[in-house]
This record gives C-alpha cells, structure tokens and sequence, in this order.
C-alpha cells in the first residue's frame, strides 16, 4: 500500500513538473511576440503573434498552443501595448483521460515610438 501511495505521490509531482514547464515555456514565447511586435521596426501585433506561434511549436509542438491578437489593443497613458494571448492545454501523464487542464496566459509590451 505505501508503495502504491508513493507511486501516486512521485507521478503527481511530475506532472506539476510539467504543467510549470509548458506554464513558463509558453509565457515566455508570448512576452517575447509581444516585445517583437512591439518594436519600433515592426511595429505590428500580427507579426508578433506570428513570432510566438511560431517559437510555440518549435518548443511544445503545433497541438498544444495557438498566440492570438486580441480585437482591441489596450492603451496606456497614451501609448500602445501590444498584447498577444493563448489558451493552452495542458498535457497528461494519464494518457487515458480526455484532455488536461486549460491554462490562459498573455504577454504585453509597450509599443516603441517611431522615430
């Protein structure tokens, strides 16, 4: 029985091992296609969700996370922040279950003025 609860307790860790990688994996990807889109060269919140989708299946492959540009991009005292989100699922050691939890995350970078 203890065997059998330590077993339990050692592939739950795992799993939160996981869930944190792809959590900060993911939010990495999108800060930086924010701060890309942000640029003062680029300059478009489309390309820089195109740059995390992008760096998201190089990391985690194409079926876990897909980078959208919201509608409305947010303005702060003026100037405008970029903002590019991803709704993802999170993967399973328990392959038998029908899909993990979701994670929604975001990344915001104020846009640089052109010069």
């Amino acid at each position: 029985m203890v065997g059998t609860l330590v077993t339990f307790m050692f592939l739950a860790l795992l799993q939160l091992g996981i869930d944190f990688y792809v959590r900060n994996v993911v939010v990495a990807c999108l800060a930086d296609g924010a701060r890309y889109g942000a640029n003062a060269d680029v300059a478009s919140p489309r390309a820089g969700a195109a740059r995390a989708n992008q760096e998201l299946r190089r990391a985690l492959g194409p079926a876990y996370a897909h980078a959208v540009v919201p509608d409305r991009q947010l303005t702060v005292g003026g100037a405008q922040v970029v903002t590019i989100s991803a709704t993802v699922r999170l993967p399973l050691l328990a392959w038998f279950l029908p899909a993990g939890p979701t994670l929604h995350a975001k990344g915001e970078a104020l846009m640089e003025p052109r010069r």
